[in-house]
């Protein structure tokens, strides 16, 4: 990479197997393969969590009817915007609604918390329509709020009608814009502790007993390291699917759309990004990246450091292809405290950007060279008065 040295940028190449690299998630990057691993599907996906590149892709902007996908939305909007333990009352218009059902009954006043588990593990449409009327107001007004989720995060191939996901006019989605919405879901500690959870023991308000969830998503019992994430079906759309799994600290996101084999594709597609793909530490938070003195009275020394930590899937065969530039883009001299932002850190994979952090300042205990060297001056001039 050919890139001119100006004032205030350093250029630093550095190789994977090296050291350190620097930046924010990006979809830029994406991965390519010969392979058709998940053949059955009309539309699929595989994509890091961490970063969101697309290790294996078919059809991913294709816009298409996505079930009960539709409740991954609903579960983090009403997570991000309600109180899990506040008591929502059960409406008429929950009761009843066509396809899977929780069983609710009007007037029943049950926790978020607990329509939530109702919603993404047995796949409730009745808990989708109350949680709807309970966040929203209404369930148009709630539709309202996934759009604007939506519009928000970027999906461009996206559009609710509804909030359980039957079919319906203007209800679509794609491959990318479900992994997309998934990996920023999976982030939330909530939505990542119910969808890994295969059955779940609720109190019933009004009832002698317990109920039981038992989670639909078979992946959570077939394939060894997943935790996540949503089934769905109705004539229309067929078998979809969005499956997550984490190994070794690397998380992936799967999304088949029509895919009568949906279990088998799923599980191809995460052992392919496994297999091929490493997510590899690139910086540290924390991490130096260069040294300076600052020119004051104080005399300080401090380090310029990465702001956040970085990480990026990679084949063995990118590990040595990765461009790092620091730039320093505030007077180094006029740093005045700790933490302070001094510039960014651009990362390259083949000469394209794939993220960005911020530099910051952390001063040093110890002082500078300059600031020992005048406190040995005075020291000398001390013992020579005294003498």
């Amino acid at each position: 990479m050919n890139r001119v040295k100006q004032w205030g940028i350093i250029a630093l190449i550095v190789a994977v197997g090296g050291t350190m690299l620097f930046g924010q998630p990006s979809m830029a990057q994406e991965g390519t393969s010969d392979i058709d691993v998940a053949p059955g599907a009309q539309a699929a996906i595989c994509a890091d969590a961490t970063s969101g590149r697309v290790l294996y892709g078919k059809n991913v902007d294709d816009e298409m009817l996505i079930a009960s996908l539709t409740k991954i939305m609903t579960a983090i909007v009403a997570i991000e915007s309600g109180k899990l333990d506040e008591l929502v009352t059960v409406g008429p218009r929950a009761v009843g609604v066509e396809g899977s059902s929780i069983y609710l009954k009007q007037g029943e006043k049950i926790p978020l918390i607990t329509l939530l588990y109702g919603l993404m593990l047995r796949s409730g449409n009745d808990a989708a329509v109350a949680i709807a009327e309970h966040i929203g107001g209404s369930v148009e007004g709630f539709v309202y709020l996934m759009n604007r989720k939506a519009e928000y995060m970027g999906l461009e191939h996206t559009h609710f009608a509804n909030p359980h996901g039957l079919d319906a006019e203007g209800h679509y989605s794609s491959a990318r814009d479900l992994a997309v919405l998934t990996s920023y879901a999976l982030k939330n500690p909530t939505f990542q502790e119910i969808v890994k959870t295969e059955v779940k023991t609720v109190p019933w308000p009004g009832e002698k007993w317990n109920r039981k969830f038992y989670n639909k998503n078979k992946m959570l019992r077939l394939y060894k390291w997943a935790d996540g994430v949503k089934t769905g079906y109705t004539k229309k759309a067929r078998r979809t699917l969005v499956a997550s799994a984490t190994k070794e600290g690397h998380q992936l996101v799967t999304v088949t759309l029509n895919d009568g084999d949906d279990w088998r594709d799923s599980m191809n597609m995460l052992e392919y990004g496994f297999q091929q793909y490493d997510l590899v530490p690139i910086l540290q938070k924390g991490q130096v990246v260069s040294k300076r003195a600052v020119q004051s009275k104080e005399d300080k020394l401090f380090d310029v450091i990465a702001g956040t930590s970085f990480s990026f899937p990679l084949t063995d065969q990118e590990k040595g292809q990765v461009v790092v530039e620091p730039i320093i883009s505030f007077p180094l001299k006029l740093v005045r405290h700790d933490q302070q932002q001094v510039g960014s850190a651009r990362i390259f994979l083949r000469e394209e950007q794939i993220g960005a952090i911020p530099l910051v300042v952390k001063f040093r205990s110890e002082p500078s060279v300059f600031r020992r060297f005048k406190d040995w001056l005075g020291l000398m001039v001390w013992q020579g008065e005294r003498r």
